[in-house]
C-alpha cells in the first residue's frame, strides 16, 4: 500500500477515535437536548410523539445477537498458508473440513489464513453454521496481513449464506396450515412495540411472525405515487396487491394484545389496508446461516473503471442471522458489501476505490438490506458512488454509526419505501445524506424512506423530506438542508424533513448508544467497543 493511502488510513483511525469518544470541535458545539428524544431529570430517555402517537423508534436492537453483544473470538481449527498458485480450492477445502466438525459452544471453529497473498479465481462461500474465515490482519493497522487477491472473470470474494432462505408464506404453497390473525387497531404508530389483534388464539410467546402490510391503490394514491411517468411511460412505485413485510418475534401476549421484542419501524393505518387488513402470520422460521463471520482480511480486485451495469468484482455478501464482518480493508471492488438477513454487524470495514466509476447510475458500496443491521465505524473512500443505499421494502432498525464517507457523492435510501434507518454521527463533508422522494428515477423509485433519522451528522448538504402521513427527522445535523421538488419536476417543493437543532449538535451524542445503554446497561457499550 502506498504512502498516500497510509495517510488516509491514519486519518480515519484518528477521526474514528474522536467520534467514538463523542467529541466535537469548537465549531460544532452541543446544545442541551433534542426536542424529539431527550434525557429526563431522572436520566431516562423521553420521546416526543406525533398527534397519532408516532415516535422515533428504539434502534438499539440492531447488530449481532440483537445489539450489545460482543462478537466472539472463535477458536482456530485449521491454519493454512498461501501456495503462490491459485489458492481458491485450498481455502474452500479448509472451510469444508471445519464445516464437518461438531458444534461446541455454538461454533465449529475458524479457518486462519497465515500472512501473505492468496490468489483466488472464484468466490469463497461459508454455508454451514458456526464457521469463521479469519485472516492475520487487514492492513488497517500495523502488523501482518492476509490478502485475498481476485483475478479472472468478475465474482464476489466471500459469501456467508446457506442454500436455503427465509420461509415466507411457504405454508400456503405446501399445504401446511398457517396461523393468521389481523390487527384490530385503527392505527398502530411507528415506533410501537404492541398492538391488538382480532384473536391471539394459538399464538405463543417466542413465536416468529410476519407482519404483512398490504399495498393498496388507496395508499399509493395517498402517497402521491400513482402518477409516476418517465419518457411518456407510466412507472410503478410498488405494485398494488403486494405486501410490505416485517419480521418480528412475540415477547408477550395478554388477551388479544401482542407485544414484540423489537419495535415496528412503520405505521399501520386501517384506512389504507383494505378489507384484508394488516395480517399477522406465524412463520416456521428461517434457514438462514447463523453464527458465522469473516474478519481480519484484505480483499483486492483489479481496478474497474467501468459502469456497474457491466460484470464486476464485488467483495462481501452476507445473508444470515447473527453473523458479522469486521476489520476488513477492501480495494477496488464495486457494489462491495451487501447485507440481507437479520441481526448482522459490519464493523471497521473500509472500502477504497481509485478507479473512477463510469456512468450516471452509481454502485452502492454498502447495501444494508436486512433488519437489525449495524454498520459501525466503516469508511468509503471513492468518487461517483453511493456510499450507502437501501433497496425496497427494508424494515428497520438499520443503523449507520460513526461512519466516514470521503468523496463527493451521497448516502441514501434508494427506493420503494424502506423504513427505520438511522444515520448516527455520520460524516460526509464533501457529499450528502438523503431521505427523499426519488420520483420516476430508476423505474419509479418514489418515496424511498419513512421514519428515518439523521442524528448529529455532518455533511455538505442533505435532501431530507417528509412523506405524506410520515416523518423523517434531521436532529443535531450540520450542513445545508436543500429543498427540492420531485425529480423531473420544477414544483412544488416537497416538505422538508422534521428538523430539530439544525446546525448545532445535540445530546445524547449518539442516539443508538444512548438507547443501547438504557436497554441493556453500560456493559453493552463495552461489549461493542464503546
Amino acid at each position: 500500500m502506498n504512502f498516500r493511502m497510509n495517510k488516509y488510513l491514519i486519518f480515519f483511525s484518528i477521526l474514528t477515535a474522536l467520534l467514538s469518544a463523542g467529541s466535537c470541535s469548537e465549531k460544532e458545539p452541543q446544545s442541551s437536548s433534542a426536542e424529539w428524544v431527550f434525557t429526563s431529570t431522572g436520566g431516562k430517555l423521553k420521546y416526543k410523539e406525533t398527534e397519532k402517537g408516532d415516535r422515533i423508534m428504539d434502534f438499539s436492537h440492531a447488530g449481532y445477537m440483537g445489539g450489545g453483544v460482543a462478537i466472539p473470538d472463535v477458536p482456530v481449527k485449521i491454519s493454512i498458508s498461501p501456495t503462490g498458485d491459485d489458492d481458491t480450492e485450498l481455502i474452500r477445502n479448509a472451510l469444508e473440513e471445519v464445516s464437518g466438525l461438531p458444534v461446541v459452544n455454538g461454533f465449529r471453529g475458524a479457518v486462519l489464513l497465515a500472512p501473505g497473498e492468496y490468489n483466488i479465481s472464484s468466490g469463497i462461500n461459508i454455508g454451514t453454521d458456526g464457521v469463521v474465515l479469519r485472516g492475520s490482519g487487514s492492513g488497517l493497522k500495523e502488523g501482518p496481513k492476509s490478502t485475498l487477491k481476485m483475478s479472472g472473470r468478475p465474482f464476489n470474494a466471500v459469501s456467508l449464506r446457506s442454500g436455503g432462505g427465509q420461509r415466507t408464506g411457504e405454508g400456503e404453497a405446501s399445504g401446511t396450515p398457517v396461523l393468521r390473525t389481523r390487527i384490530s387497531d385503527e392505527y398502530v404508530p411507528s415506533g410501537s412495540s404492541s398492538f391488538n389483534v382480532e384473536s391471539a388464539e394459538g399464538f405463543q410467546t417466542g413465536d416468529l411472525v410476519l407482519i404483512r402490510k398490504p399495498v393498496t391503490e388507496e395508499w399509493i394514491e395517498f402517497m402521491q405515487m400513482h402518477d409516476l411517468v418517465r419518457d411518456g411511460k407510466a412507472q410503478t412505485w410498488i405494485r398494488a396487491g403486494s405486501f410490505l413485510v416485517a419480521e418480528r418475534r412475540i415477547a408477550e401476549i395478554r388477551g388479544n394484545k401482542i407485544s414484540l421484542e423489537v419495535p415496528l419501524s412503520d405505521s399501520y393505518d386501517m384506512k389504507f389496508t383494505g378489507q384484508q387488513g394488516t395480517v399477522i402470520e406465524l412463520t416456521e422460521g428461517s434457514r438462514r446461516l447463523s453464527q458465522c463471520g469473516i474478519e481480519n482480511l484484505h480483499i483486492v480486485s483489479p481496478e474497474q473503471p467501468i459502469p456497474h451495469s457491466e460484470p464486476h468484482f464485488t467483495s462481501l455478501r452476507i445473508n444470515g442471522e447473527d453473523c458479522w464482518a469486521r476489520d476488513i480493508l477492501i480495494e477496488e471492488t464495486m457494489n462491495s458489501i451487501g447485507v440481507t438477513g437479520k441481526r448482522i454487524t459490519v464493523t471497521d470495514v473500509t472500502v477504497v476505490r481509485k478507479a473512477l466509476h463510469q456512468g450516471s447510475s452509481r454502485p452502492a458500496e454498502f447495501a444494508p438490506n436486512g433488519t437489525q443491521v449495524l454498520i459501525d465505524r466503516c469508511r468509503v473512500v471513492a468518487e461517483n458512488v453511493w456510499f450507502l443505499a437501501t433497496g425496497s421494502g427494508v424494515s428497520g432498525p438499520v443503523v449507520i454509526l460513526n461512519c466516514e464517507f470521503t468523496g463527493d457523492q451521497r448516502g441514501e435510501s434508494h427506493q420503494r419505501w424502506s423504513t427505520g434507518l438511522l444515520y448516527d454521527n455520520v460524516h460526509a463533508e464533501r457529499g450528502g445524506l438523503d431521505f427523499r422522494n426519488r420520483g420516476s428515477m430508476g423505474s419509479g423509485h418514489g418515496w424511498s424512506m419513512g421514519w428515518g433519522v439523521a442524528w448529529n451528522c455532518v455533511a455538505k448538504d442533505y435532501v431530507m423530506q417528509n412523506p405524506p402521513g410520515a416523518h423523517n427527522w434531521m436532529i443535531g445535523c450540520i450542513g445545508e438542508s436543500r429543498l427540492m421538488p420531485r425529480p423531473f419536476g420544477q414544483e412544488p417543493l416537497l416538505p422538508e424533513a422534521t428538523k430539530d437543532s439544525h446546525g448545532k449538535h445535540v445530546i445524547p451524542a449518539s442516539l443508538y448508544l444512548a438507547q443501547l445503554k438504557e436497554r441493556l446497561g453500560e456493559d453493552a457499550l463495552k461489549n461493542i467497543g464503546y
